[in-house]
């Protein structure tokens, strides 16, 4: 399984989930979690409404790329869209469904941006059952 959010960070996971499916023959299992996390205080009103569809929008282009680069690699692709807190939706996913792996990126954050932005990655490690693979991005230097 890997999870992705569709960042550049997640395609080197998702190429390593695919080359190992293609070495094993298996079959990945595209998650993204369309996070409720930003609206948890937020009243339902038609600015919510907007910004769900456009993150919606956003996992289905996420998986669906992980189904392009499956098909162009002959490896199995099944595409999921969830909804609800990143971290424990991917974990549940994995155990609930007899996952083998889970795979997912990170950009190895430390410090003040750790602590802020929290990590997804961070609390699957640490929460998950199923085996966890992280792969690390490249941070990009700001000008």
């Amino acid at each position: 399984m890997v999870a992705t959010d569709g960042s550049e960070c997640s395609h080197k996971a998702v190429a390593s989930a695919v080359e190992l499916a293609r070495l094993s023959g298996g079959t990945v299992y595209a998650v993204y979690v369309v996070s409720t996390d930003y609206f948890s205080s937020m009243a339902v009103d038609t600015g919510w409404e907007t910004m769900y569809e456009v993150l919606k929008k956003e996992g289905h282009a996420a998986v669906e790329y992980v189904k392009a680069v499956g098909d162009a690699e002959a490896v199995p692709v099944e595409m999921i869209v969830l909804e609800g807190h990143p971290a424990p939706e991917i974990i549940d996913y994995a155990e609930e469904n007899g996952m083998e792996l889970i795979v997912l990126g990170t950009l190895g954050r430390t410090g003040i941006d750790r602590v802020l932005l929290g990590s997804v990655a961070g609390n699957v490690v640490r929460h998950s059952k199923v085996p966890v693979m992280v792969v690390r991005g490249e941070r990009k230097l700001e000008e």
